[in-house]
């Protein structure tokens, strides 16, 4: 073959060559199948009870999405969420922990997202309550009075032998009706409390009983504000006598009766008694009764009795043959309204 014909040969051979690897990968690109593409605009949240993540998935070739699902994977108890068609939102609880959203959609591999939901700090009043389980929202605050005053109350109507056997004195009551009164009010738990029907009231949304950072120790029991070593120390247990709630769990509204709101403590101090502390509870308005300024509380045990519930009108108890426990102001035994520090609110 003449030189000339061979040199051109070979150019020829070799542009095909660089043709042939421009195309492959073109080619490599097109038959390539499309996944799915989540997004979302936050991937740390604090887990506050309010904090929110938005996630939104999309095919990588542009195509359109149909019939697509969520699943919330590794996080029922750590957050909720909703969804729409491409879009979803999630909010968080208030224990730390980490959770992901999974989409799926026909004709491709289910994609995920992962949203880690780190332990809030933040104690706003420094009263030792960490803001997570404050009830910011005016709807939780009612919720959560209504049902601590119902509970409180359903102990003192109901058979000796169905009330809750852990409730032996002023302060075991009231840790009873707080603690339900921040749970999930469903049939199964009506009947472990043997309740034959429940007030028509919603349930605390922001979180409930015990999935909280803290788990069951929800009672504060040593001085100081918030800090997160907190969580682990040994600072908050499910256990708290009356003296411990009145100082750590709950804050001076007034020593003025007429400040009482349902779900408010009084609290006494009675000066020579064995348990010098006693706590009442101010219901309001009564489940199963007419009236609208009703107390309840427990005497504790006393001269080898056990104590009983009694339900009073703030009238009766006003004119106690004790003057030691007639809520006044001019009574040094009354130490005042206290309320929860978990409804605690700005001046």
């Amino acid at each position: 073959m003449p030189r000339y014909l061979a040199r051109r040969w070979w150019a020829v051979l070799l542009t095909g060559l660089i043709a042939g690897l421009a195309i492959a990968p073109a080619i490599h690109t097109r038959t390539r199948p499309a996944t799915l593409i989540v997004t979302v605009d936050h991937d740390t949240l604090p887990a506050d009870g309010y904090a929110q993540a938005r996630a939104h998935v999309r095919a990588s070739d542009g195509s359109e999405l149909r019939s697509v699902t969520w699943r919330l994977e590794n996080g029922r108890s750590l957050a909720e969420f909703e969804h729409y068609a491409s879009d979803a939102r999630l909010r968080a609880g208030v224990t730390p922990g980490d959770v992901a959203l999974v989409a799926i959609a026909p004709r491709f591999n289910a994609e995920r997202v992962e949203i880690k939901l780190a332990l809030d700090p933040v104690d706003q009043f420094g009263d030792g309550t960490p803001d997570f389980l404050r009830l910011q929202d005016e709807d939780d605050q009612i919720a959560f009075r209504r049902w601590f005053a119902f509970l409180a109350e359903s102990t003192y109507v109901e058979k000796e032998q169905d009330r809750p056997p852990e409730v032996n004195d002023c302060a075991a009551l009231i840790r009873f009706a707080y603690r339900e009164a921040l749970r999930r009010h469903d049939g199964p738990w009506a009947s472990r409390w043997h309740l034959p029907s429940l007030p028509n009231v919603a349930s605390v949304q922001k979180y409930d009983y015990p999935h909280t950072a803290l788990g069951a120790e929800l009672f504060r029991t040593r001085p100081g504000a918030f800090a997160p070593e907190d969580v682990a120390n040994g600072t908050f247990a499910e256990f708290a006598d009356a003296e411990t709630l009145r100082r750590y769990n709950t804050h001076l509204v007034s020593r003025d009766l007429s400040a009482a709101r349902p779900g408010d403590l009084l609290f006494f101090r009675q000066a020579g008694h064995r348990m010098p502390f006693h706590t009442m509870i101010y219901l309001g308005h009564s489940y199963v009764d007419e009236g609208a300024d009703w107390l309840i509380y427990h005497t504790g045990p006393s001269d080898g009795h056990a104590g009983e519930i009694r339900r009073v009108t703030v009238g009766e108890l006003l004119q106690h043959p004790q003057v030691c426990w007639r809520p006044l102001p001019q009574n040094p035994a009354f130490l005042g309204v206290y309320r929860w520090n978990i409804l605690r609110e700005a001046d």
